[in-house]
């Protein structure tokens, strides 16, 4: 394999990374900032006011995203899979 498949294969990889985590990441900063904006606001500093509202919506987020993520994920490791098997 030379240096250009080499980059090309990595750069395929970044982009499945991106994308399969990309929401999941999303969503818990979105919430995050929310949160955030609105202990600001009322001036309570508490750490599960924080945690618990993101914990909770990451974890919906996944349950909903799962099935894209394994499809995603699934295309990826085939491509890896039969990659290795064509190399000499």
């Amino acid at each position: 394999m030379d240096a250009a498949a080499s980059i090309e294969h990595l750069k395929i990889a970044y982009w499945n990374i991106l994308i399969t985590a990309g929401p999941v990441l999303g969503v818990a900063l979105l919430v995050g900032i929310v949160v955030g904006v609105l202990q600001a606001a009322t001036s309570i500093n508490d750490a599960t006011i924080g945690f618990v509202p993101k914990l909770g919506i990451v974890l919906l987020t996944m349950a909903l995203m799962a099935s894209f993520m394994l499809g995603r994920m699934t295309d990826y490791f085939t491509f890896v899979f039969q990659t290795i098997a064509t190399l000499h």
